[in-house]
């Protein structure tokens, strides 16, 4: 099954936006009297930081309420974690591949600059694109967005736990509409403040953010070649090894998992019984590399090298830069893994996953994209449709839901 990447042009985007908006935005009589006084109060600290009172009073116009699908979300926890196969599963498959490598050709003459400014490989940033808003497919959802300093005044108003966050984040979003770099009815984001095409907390916008087109705005949200130009340059300023991996994918000898986290050179690994599938040799064996085996013994096992940890630096996590690192080698021509993943007991593939989302929208309980991925939207629709039949809703897509919807 193959999904279209529609990709909305600047003036159907701000028109659905606002109509949201104005549809979303609560009668001033039923304005929260808290929110509007932390706001009004917030001002002098914005102020401090060089925010304009015209800057700030656009920024909160018509705002009266907080935003409480972000308070659902900051509030929800997940009722099971997904595990590494699962993850990769979700996000390393033929479409996402197809699409990067169409994505490459359309974009040939860009990547080829920002790889020659930057130093970082096109299919690295592309398996990032997919990874952040799936090629900025996450735009034909405008419902699903939030604008921005709305979402980050109601984590700084109603959120303990997030406030010295929202409110460092909310003073940079404020920065990025004072610079004229994005209109306001285009600061749109996660719940938390992750924005555009390639998902750039306000902070993080404002100390990698690059205007690669040359139009004088750097507009992560509209522009291509911006949104790709600002990941590349993010990872460059880390530290980015232009022309080499991330990693290898590597047999493991018996009793492997007690070297796990461990860093020796390639050619030690080498010693200890570590090999490549294909028999090849590492071609820098004075390189140094971490063993990381996330699926255990019942899995393969890789020796990562510096550029994967530059990865983390995007978002901090295994899996993540394991996706990047698979999608990119795949969305580059290169097969899949060598070795087979032994997928957990009654996990579920990509297609069953999306069986699921079929059955559960057919009968009324999700209206959501068919993806696969099982998000807080398909977990809800999942507890609903538990709920009505009696079942225990925990959310959980599992084997016997899925026998359970056939039937």
């Amino acid at each position: 099954m193959s999904t279209t990447i529609r990709i909305r042009t600047i003036p159907q985007l701000a028109l659905i936006l606002c109509a949201i908006f104005l549809l979303l935005a609560p009668d001033i009589a039923k304005a929260d009297a808290g929110f509007q006084r932390w706001i009004r109060d917030f001002y002098p600290v914005a102020a401090k930081s060089g925010i304009s009172k015209k800057t700030y009073n656009q920024a909160f116009a018509g705002v009266t309420t907080p935003d409480p699908e972000v308070l659902r979300k900051a509030r929800y926890q997940p009722e099971f974690k997904q595990d590494t196969w699962s993850y990769i599963d979700s996000r390393v498959h033929d479409e996402s591949v197809r699409n990067g490598q169409a994505f490459a050709r359309k974009y040939n003459r860009t990547l080829s600059e920002i790889e020659r400014r930057y130093g970082v490989d096109r299919s690295v940033l592309l398996a990032i694109w997919s990874m952040e808003s799936s090629y900025g497919n996450v735009f034909n959802y405008p419902e699903r967005l939030h604008y921005v300093p709305r979402a980050l005044a109601t984590l700084a108003y109603a959120d303990p736990k997030r406030a010295k966050f929202a409110r460092s984040q909310l003073i940079a979003a404020l920065k990025i509409l004072q610079s004229g770099d994005i209109r306001r009815e285009h600061l749109s984001g996660s719940w938390a403040g992750a924005m555009g095409h390639t998902q750039f907390i306000p902070t993080s916008y404002q100390a990698f953010a690059v205007d690669f087109d040359g139009d004088g705005r750097r507009d992560i949200w509209n522009s291509i070649p911006d949104a790709l130009a600002t990941a590349a340059n993010l990872l460059k300023k880390n530290g980015w090894r232009t022309g080499l991996t991330w990693g290898y994918e590597v047999k493991a000898p018996r009793g492997a998992s007690k070297y796990e986290g461990t860093q020796r050179t390639l050619s030690q690994w080498a010693k200890l019984g570590f090999k490549r599938p294909d028999g090849r040799p590492f071609p820098r064996p004075g390189e140094n590399a971490v063993l990381k085996m996330p699926a255990g013994t019942s899995g393969p096992a890789f020796l990562m090298i510096r550029n994967f940890f530059i990865i983390k630096t995007y978002n901090n996590s295994d899996s993540y830069a394991l996706g990047v690192g698979l999608l990119a080698d795949r969305i580059a021509g290169y097969d899949g893994l060598k070795q087979h993943w032994q997928p957990p007991k009654g996990a579920l593939s990509m297609d069953e996953r999306r069986e699921i989302q079929v059955h559960l929208k057919k009968l009324g309980y999700y209206d959501g994209e068919i993806d696969g991925n099982i998000g807080s939207g398909s977990q809800q629709a999942i507890k609903d449709y538990q709920s009505r039949l009696g079942l225990t809703a925990d959310g959980v897509p599992s084997q016997n839901l899925l026998k359970t919807l056939r039937r």
